[in-house]
């Protein structure tokens, strides 16, 4: 009687393990190169509010005068609006400066950080900062590539 209660246990054990290691899997930084913190300028294409995490699609124009889009995967929306995100921070259109992790395999994108809206106030992943002395946003280190 004890064996199969043991062989039950034991058996619905694994299987939860079996489904909560993917859920480890998924929330691994690997991706990104988190020593290096690159910015970039672009205008704002998309803001996926969405779980598992939120996403800012960004059109950046290149020194050859191309664009290419650029995706920047952050947060979930619960954390970015303990930091006083909402699904109404980004507008298509919007030109920002996002500063990010670059992606090891040297695409376009990464895990973003903090953003600098078009009015200059800054909001990262703690929430949002005050505007810069001044008004205009504070210029961008480009990565190889694009244009500033």
């Amino acid at each position: 009687m004890w064996t199969k209660a043991l062989r039950t246990l034991g058996g619905s054990c694994l299987v939860l393990a079996c489904l909560v290691a993917p859920s480890f899997a998924h929330h691994s930084f690997a991706a990104f190169n988190m020593d290096q913190t690159l910015s970039i300028t672009g205008t704002v294409k998309d803001f996926e509010w969405t779980n598992p995490h939120c996403w800012i699609v960004l059109q950046v124009l290149g020194t050859d005068g191309t664009s290419s889009e650029w995706r920047f995967e952050g947060a979930p929306p619960i954390m970015l609006s303990r930091g006083g995100w909402t699904e109404d921070s980004l507008h298509a259109g919007d030109r920002i400066t996002i500063s990010y992790h670059p992606r090891r395999d040297g695409s376009h994108g990464g895990g973003f950080q903090s953003v600098t809206l078009p009015d200059g106030r800054s909001i990262g992943m703690g929430g949002p900062g005050p505007a810069p002395a001044g008004s205009a946003p504070p210029a961008a280190a480009s990565p190889p590539g694009a244009a500033p």
